[in-house]
């Protein structure tokens, strides 16, 4: 019987099953635990996500995929959702066993027989076409039901773009679409570090000049540094916590990526001290934008 993991657990706040099958869209190369197939999974571990539609579809999938009598660990900190891991396990039909250490709720519940609420929890968090964006989306995705206002800003402020270019986190596309519009461009490569993002994409951006990778763009790809454009609105945060080291390791990459005399396009929220990775990266840098909290600058190498 196959041991599942979602999520990266602290070291030390689980034992991990040696072998265990790693499935979050957010590492790349996890299994999706939406294809395995119905109780046949030995045992799960959950590193629950914090949003409601989000987690409740996840543990659904759990329990579907786990053959019945089998422990399922769901857990997460205490003020992401570990206080509400309960409740919604019950609402399945699971007798539910709980403790807490390390700021985290962990329950703990052997598969039963009959279950209820599955396939309604399967479907409020499935990807859908999101009538506020005119795109595919999926809860738990960044900004999986409106338009991100920081891409909005970016988008008002893009010249028309020409050439071979990037979309670094590209989401579900909504700013690759724009970039699209404009004739000139030849070829856009899409990517991001979740999965259900890049699968969205992959709907929304049917175009013959697109390519869509499920990433992690703290590292350059190799040999891809003859690019005419970057486009960006990196991430800021890592497990809910800020970390300003990710948009710093981005702007990295699309340095990287890009030709000499190649222009990076990035949007960032205001307070992010973004001006010293990007001097040191590119030989200009000027800031073309600012309003409503974001702040959009043009960098060339």
């Amino acid at each position: 019987m196959t041991d599942l993991l979602y999520g990266a657990p602290a070291p030390g706040l689980v034992e991990v099953p040696k072998g265990a099958q790693q499935l979050s869209p957010l590492i790349p190369g996890a299994a999706d635990i939406a294809k395995l197939p119905d109780a046949g999974a030995g045992s799960a571990l959950v590193l629950a996500p914090p949003g409601t539609l989000e987690r409740d579809f996840v543990l659904a999938q759990a329990l579907r995929v786990l053959r019945p009598g089998a422990p399922l660990t769901a857990f997460a900190p205490k003020d992401k959702g570990g206080s509400r891991l309960k409740k919604a396990l019950e609402g399945f039909g699971c007798v539910v066993g709980e403790d807490a250490r390390r700021h985290h709720r962990f329950c703990h519940v052997l598969r039963p027989a009959k279950l209820t609420g599955l396939a309604e929890a399967i479907a409020a968090g499935a990807p859908r076409i999101v009538h506020a964006l005119g795109l595919w989306s999926q809860p738990g995705v960044f900004s999986w039901d409106r338009p991100d206002p920081g891409s909005l800003k970016l988008i008002e402020t893009l010249p028309v773009l020409g050439g071979r270019g990037a979309d670094l986190g590209c989401g579900i596309g909504l700013l690759a679409r724009a970039v699209l519009a404009a004739p000139a461009v030849t070829a856009l490569a899409c990517a991001d570090l979740d999965r259900r993002a890049v699968e969205c994409a992959q709907h929304n951006l049917d175009d013959p000049r697109v390519s869509v990778a499920w990433a992690d763009l703290r590292n350059p790809p190799a040999g891809a540094a003859d690019l005419d454009f970057v486009v960006m609105n990196p991430p800021f945060h890592d497990g809910g916590a800020e970390d300003r080291a990710l948009g710093q390791a981005f702007i990295a990459t699309a340095a990287a990526m890009l030709r000499r005399g190649g222009v990076c396009w990035l949007v960032a929220n205001r307070h992010l001290p973004y001006e010293a990775p990007l001097g040191a990266a590119f030989s200009s840098v000027t800031l073309r934008a600012e309003g409503g909290g974001y702040k959009v600058y043009e960098a060339r190498r």
